[in-house]
């Protein structure tokens, strides 16, 4: 059995991050979200791996590499603009050949891994197989219709009334069968080659979609509200070391780690939470659910429920939260005179001001 792992894609919904950085490579934990997707793939004991790629591909490749790093032979195949997950198993078709594969959206996050999946469809394999979660609003999802016996009878993509709550995943396995699935439907409405359409293509041809409904956590990252929301998670499963120095002086309470190189004084740290290798943190309180990633300065600031990307700092800042910080960001303390507002934003961003 191969995978094919998408990381294509724009990402608009996480600008004006993703302007400078592939939305897959957001780290959650001090960890790009697409490297737990490449560690669940290889517990699953698959090892090659083709790799959808767009415009953000010299970054991928740079992270990713020849996929040694987590026990994968990576190959990466190019797509000159995202029209659709049909598409991307398209022109993946001469990697894919004739093998079985398990296709995962480098964006979304399962929690307990995909193990258990792949080995129920490597001892009994049926044309695909699909994980389902449920969710308060389908209409942001494919949404599946499921009978009694876990077989898909029914798949719409982000419907207005959605006929149920059972939204697709991100996770896929196929058989060879999909490949004469996504050629012969047409492209949808948005000009896009719907993996939703291709599966209902094999049901209507009578072939048969399982379905397996996540009982465990899952998110599709996309936006920066999920995005803290798997960090959070991910961080209260952390186990706490202290790798870097802290001072007499500091306090440091629950889950927290340390990287080495880092430094703590006169703070507090309340966990979970993480600090990476060689920031500094001085004179500051951080406080549950926060990632500061590596080389960032925090000095006489507050900062809590956030993601601080690498070699960014705070000075003098009360309070941070539900923040998302990009990487190299100086974030600082206004003059009170003149009493106005210097602002630099992206577009598409979004800033709260209080007065």
């Amino acid at each position: 059995m191969k995978a094919l792992v998408l990381a294509g894609g724009s990402g608009t919904r996480l600008r004006p991050i993703t302007h400078t950085s592939s939305k897959q490579l957001v780290p959650v934990a001090n960890k790009p979200i697409l490297f737990y997707g490449l560690e669940a793939i290889a517990e699953a004991g698959i090892t090659d791996v083709g790799v959808i790629v767009g415009s953000t591909a010299p970054e991928i490749q740079a992270a990713v590499g020849d996929g040694s790093d987590f026990g994968l032979d990576v190959t990466y195949i190019p797509q000159s603009e995202p029209l659709g997950l049909a598409h991307a198993v398209l022109i993946a078709q001469p990697f894919l050949g004739d093998d079985d594969f398990v296709m995962y959206l480098g964006d979304n996050f399962v929690l307990d891994g995909i193990g258990d999946v792949v080995e129920e469809f490597r001892k009994d394999p049926r044309d695909a197989h699909v994980l389902l979660t449920r969710v308060d609003d389908p209409t942001a999802f494919g949404v599946a219709v499921t009978d009694d016996h876990g077989n898909v009878v029914d798949l719409e993509e982000k419907p207005r009334r959605p006929r149920s709550d059972l939204a697709v995943a991100g996770v896929y396995l196929f058989t060879t069968a999909v490949h004469e699935a996504v050629r012969a439907i047409p492209p949808s409405a948005r000009g896009e080659l719907e993996i939703t359409d291709a599966l209902q293509w094999m049901i209507d041809q009578g072939m048969t979609v399982r379905s397996t409904v996540i009982t465990g956590y899952w998110k599709d990252t996309g936006n920066v509200t999920d995005m803290l929301e798997v960090n959070r998670t991910l961080l209260e499963r952390l186990e706490p070391r202290v790798d870097g120095s802290v001072d007499a002086e500091s306090e440091i309470i629950g889950r927290v780690r340390i990287e080495a190189g880092a430094e703590v004084r006169r703070s507090r740290i309340v966990g979970p939470a993480i600090i990476g290798a060689s920031s500094v943190v001085t004179d500051s309180y951080i406080g549950p659910s926060t990632s500061v990633a590596e080389e960032c300065r925090i000095a006489h600031s507050e900062i809590e429920y956030s993601i601080v990307l690498r070699e960014s700092s705070f000075d003098g800042v009360r309070r941070v939260t539900a923040s998302l910080v990009g990487r190299n960001v100086k974030v600082t303390l206004t003059p009170r005179l003149p009493a106005a507002h210097r602002l630099v934003i992206g577009d598409h961003g979004q800033v709260q001001i209080s007065s």
